[in-house]
């Protein structure tokens, strides 16, 4: 059964920090575009108030989030208990991409531990706070954080890393620009 609250309780945020892992969904304006929907993990995510989040970005294959983000602002950000008592969060917002330029990249990178390949921050102003009984999630033990993709960065350093993104992470699928776009001074 959904339970619906006005913002992110003390409780649920304690859920939230024992999360391994958590899923991005964004989609374009238009009926034609790709819905994305990504998962995350590391130690990547913050509950920054009880009306806002935050999850540092790392360099991947796409760049769709990042695009979408810029066209519509829309998002919603998923969390399953995969141990302990069933539970689904979802948090429905409005995001926007903070870039390693930006007067605000210091304060919330802060944050966060250092992870290499971190291309951007997302930050999400929390809209709808809604929860469900999550039963029917399966039940999983994690094992450990996979490191390649930092490992991956690290072994590409800054040039390769935007050598990358020049390549991989302007445009999204759809042909959408991404913030990035301009900041590698397209």
């Amino acid at each position: 059964m959904a339970k619906l609250f006005d913002h992110i309780t003390d409780e649920l945020r304690s859920f939230i920090a024992k999360q391994q892992m958590f899923f991005v969904a964004t989609a374009p304006l238009s009926n034609a575009g790709h819905v994305n929907l990504s998962p995350k993990g590391l130690d990547s995510f913050r509950v920054l108030s009880p009306h806002r989040v935050a999850y540092l970005d790392l360099t991947g294959s796409g760049n769709e989030t990042s695009a979408h983000l810029l066209e519509n602002g829309r998002i919603t950000l998923m969390f399953c208990a995969f141990s302990g008592s069933p539970l689904i969060l979802r948090l429905y917002g409005q995001g926007e991409v903070i870039l390693p330029n930006s007067a605000y990249w210091n304060d919330l990178a802060s944050h966060f531990p250092p992870l290499a390949g971190a291309r951007q921050i997302i930050l999400v102003q929390v809209e709808r706070v809604q929860t469900s009984c999550g039963m029917g999630v399966p039940m999983y033990e994690s094992a450990e954080q996979r490191e390649l993709l930092t490992d991956w960065a690290t072994k590409k350093g800054k040039p390769g890393l935007k050598e990358y993104h020049q390549l991989k992470n302007r445009v999204s699928i759809d042909g959408l620009p991404t913030p990035l776009m301009a900041y590698l001074g397209e």
